[in-house]
């Protein structure tokens, strides 16, 4: 794990305006702009959510989004996946969900996790103890699949 990178889970209320205005731009960035998609990203569910940060000299690098269990779906969730393209290919994603598994661990006291997978990223989340559940279906015209993880 990147050594030099600082983790940090906050409320909603608990993010500066600087922090929550890079999370936005990172994820238009990312879903809106370079998966050329366009969909209602800020969906009044961030309030609910814990955020994972990660950044290294107060440059957000990766960052998710999480639920405890009834807020998004019935287990707890991870959502939001997000590492800037410019750091791609340097396992930052594994450890950006390594620390969203602890996190939903630590904040809500569970291990049975549910997220909204894009299908492409299938072998990514299996290498992480997900497993593929169902058939796949389209969420925002983009194919994603139903994936579990109980520890």
């Amino acid at each position: 794990m990147n050594q030099s990178l600082k983790w940090t889970v906050k409320k909603f209320e608990e993010l500066t305006l600087v922090e929550l205005y890079d999370l936005l731009a990172l994820r238009a960035e990312v879903f809106v702009v370079e998966q050329n998609c366009v969909y209602q990203d800020v969906d009044g569910k961030d309030d609910k959510a814990l955020h994972v940060l990660a950044k290294e000299n107060d440059t957000l690098l990766a960052y998710t989004r999480i639920f405890k269990p009834g807020d998004y779906f019935k287990e707890a969730s991870i959502g939001r996946v997000v590492v800037s393209p410019h750091l791609r290919g340097r396992k930052l994603g594994y450890d950006l969900m390594k620390k969203s598994i602890e996190a939903v661990e630590t904040h809500f006291k569970t291990t049975s996790i549910h997220i909204s997978a894009q299908c492409y990223l299938i072998d990514f989340y299996k290498n992480l103890g997900f497993k593929p559940q169902g058939e796949s279906y389209l969420e925002d015209d983009i194919p994603h699949i139903a994936m579990f993880f109980e520890k």
